[in-house]
């Protein structure tokens, strides 16, 4: 399974690198998953929740659910950096994380508000909606928080090549 589950990430990797035309910004993008899968283990450590096969359907659409963050920010930085010959890296970032702050906090408030039911369902079955439940409400509401502010240190930091190019 951790056979699988590796080769997993370097064919999305690869995929990303092909669709990016980059090696870094898909290691930018891939970096919001661990942050997003901490948060989604600190939660069920404090709601006293286990890894099964439940948090596990929960954990695989969160990894769905948080690359988009890393998605959007990225790409609208390298069309902004790129489109404008007169603006800066970190300018380039902060602009993209700006014109994307709406869409991804749209994204995490609906994801959000459709597990609070799971999270607070009663009755048969109640267990395992309460593991998908809590890992997408934690892992959304404390990845989101880490990617806004993780993925545009990085990608400064990372895309410091960029400039040299551009000059």
């Amino acid at each position: 399974m951790y056979l699988i589950f590796l080769l997993a990430l370097i064919f999305i990797y690869l995929v990303m690198a092909a669709q990016f035309e980059s090696f870094v910004d898909p290691f930018i993008i891939m970096l919001t998953v661990p942050l997003s899968l901490a948060g989604a283990l600190i939660t069920l450590k404090f709601v006293q929740g286990s890894i099964n096969i439940y948090s596990q359907i929960g954990l695989i659409t969160l990894i769905g659910l948080i690359t988009k963050h890393g998605i959007l920010i990225v790409e609208f930085a390298n069309q902004i950096f790129d489109g404008d010959k007169k603006i800066s890296l970190n300018e380039a970032v902060m602009k993209a994380s700006l014109l994307r702050l709406r869409p991804i906090l749209m994204t995490t408030a609906a994801m959000v508000l459709v597990v609070v039911p799971l999270v607070f369902t009663s009755g048969a079955g109640a267990e395992s909606s309460r593991q998908i439940g809590w890992v997408i409400f934690g892992g959304m509401t404390i990845g989101t928080i880490f990617t806004l502010f993780v993925v545009p240190a990085v990608y400064t930091f990372l895309s410091a090549r960029r400039t040299q190019r551009k000059t």
